[in-house]
């Protein structure tokens, strides 16, 4: 690519004062490795000079961080995990009949590795970010920070310098990959901080479906966080599907910068699921840097209790003839709160932009609340670009519909809820996965 394209940033407002504590980490924190070495050593460097956000920042209005402990959380020890609970055997069954095609266990502290091996003889590189840059150094280098500047935030540049955990996917030209890659991130433990960094590269022509899925018991007594970046590239005429589920913990508070860069005539799915969590903000760019780019965005969401969750998204149009199709669903009950933030960007030249944009909410008790924040902002004059925002509460139509067929009043409130969800369940390519956040959604459901 000649010229990287310049990536829209919201502007923030005047700063002032802040009044959320500062993290404990030091530079002698940041992992020793030699791949990652400058960037770890820039990251840190930003990090050091950027501040925590506050709600006077535009893009944090929303989210209030004051309750976050920042100087309780320490990083996980080697083989941390040996104490600690370990994952359910549900989260590691096969998407798909009785094997993987590959299967990554990131850990507190340890990571377990599994790849086929006729996918690492046809090339494919799918393995923890440490193995990474002691085995593929270039590849590595070629791909940490080319997405996503760690300039981008406090979190985004505490994740660059310290992440101790993380995946690594790059599919060669041409080559395609049948059967789904799988990875884990398993977080248990209180007052840990755990970091991530997920680097996917699908060049040209080839294809892969890849879900990414992280979780972690409730456990009383004290906060953890995650913080996390995700890069993607999809090359020219390459496909890519990849799913992320969120299922932390109620006790975890969740952030992360990730953005997808889609080439001439390519192709991302990207599905998005978030039932847990303390707070929740989440950061999701899709870039169409290449003529005829198709990108589409589906995301649900549950939040009960006292959870926030946030995202804020944007579809970035650069190149024209390109395609966006953005749907988040989301159910609230308890004291709960969600915020969805989106925005279509048109660049100046980018004709025959098909951009959409629909967030949709259904609000279960008097004292949730759903912010729903579309936006445009076109700088072409042939395009179509629509956006659509909904927050309302169970009609009493198909209530009564259900009833009068015998259905209790539960059992009715419970079947609208699914109802409401299906067209993005649908989306979730893999029955197993599909399963597992219905089962949360039921569970949510049960008390409605």
């Amino acid at each position: 690519m000649a010229e990287k394209p310049k990536v829209v940033v919201r502007k923030s407002r005047t700063r002032t004062s802040a009044v959320v504590r500062e993290f404990l980490f030091t530079a002698g924190d940041i992992p020793q490795t030699g791949a990652l070495g400058k960037y770890r050593q820039k990251a840190w460097e930003a990090y050091s000079r950027l501040s925590l956000p506050t709600t006077q920042d535009e893009a944090w209005r929303r989210t209030d961080l004051r309750s976050l402990a920042a100087q309780e959380f320490k990083l996980p020890a080697d083989e941390a995990y040996q104490e600690l609970p370990a994952p359910p055997a549900a989260l590691l069954k096969p998407l798909v009949g009785d094997q993987h095609g590959g299967q990554i266990l990131l850990l507190p502290g340890g990571r377990r590795v599994d790849l086929n091996p006729a996918l690492a003889a046809r090339g494919v590189v799918f393995t923890d970010l440490q193995s990474a840059e002691r085995d593929h150094p270039e590849l590595v280098g070629r791909m940490a920070g080319e997405i996503v500047r760690v300039e981008e935030g406090k979190f985004a540049a505490l994740t660059g310098a310290l992440a101790q955990n993380g995946v690594v996917l790059y599919v060669p030209k041409g080559v395609h990959v049948d059967e789904p890659l799988h990875s884990l991130l398993w977080g248990p433990g209180l007052e840990f901080a755990h970091f991530s960094h997920i680097l996917v590269w699908v060049e040209e022509g080839a294809s892969v479906t890849y879900v990414h899925e992280a979780a972690s018991p409730t456990e009383d007594g004290s906060q953890s966080m995650h913080a996390g970046i995700v890069e993607i590239n999809v090359g020219d005429g390459a496909s890519l599907r990849f799913v992320e589920l969120q299922s932390w913990g109620g006790h975890v508070w969740n952030f992360s910068h990730e953005r997808a860069q889609v080439g001439k005539d390519a192709n991302l799915d990207w599905v998005f699921g978030a039932v847990g969590s303390r707070l929740t903000k989440n950061f999701s760019d899709l870039d169409l840097i290449g003529r005829g780019a198709n990108g589409r965005m589906s995301g649900f969401y549950f939040a009960d209790g006292k959870q926030h969750l946030d995202h804020d998204t944007q579809q970035n149009h650069f190149a024209p003839n390109t395609t966006s199709d953005l749907l988040f669903k989301g159910a609230l009950k308890g004291a709960s709160r969600s915020v969805w933030q989106g925005m279509i960007f048109v660049a100046e030249g980018a004709q025959k932009t098909d951009g959409y944009q629909a967030n949709r909410n259904l609000i279960l008790s008097q004292e949730a609340r759903a912010d729903s924040i579309p936006g445009l902002e076109i700088k072409a004059d042939d395009v179509r670009c629509t956006h659509a925002a909904t927050v309302g509460k169970i009609e009493a139509e198909p209530l009564f519909y259900l009833r009068s067929r015998g259905i209790p009043q539960k059992d009715a409130e419970r079947l609208v809820v699914e109802g409401f969800f299906d067209p993005i369940m649908q989306r979730i390519p893999f029955e197993g996965v599909r399963e597992r956040f219905q089962h949360a959604i039921e569970e949510k459901t049960s008390n409605i």
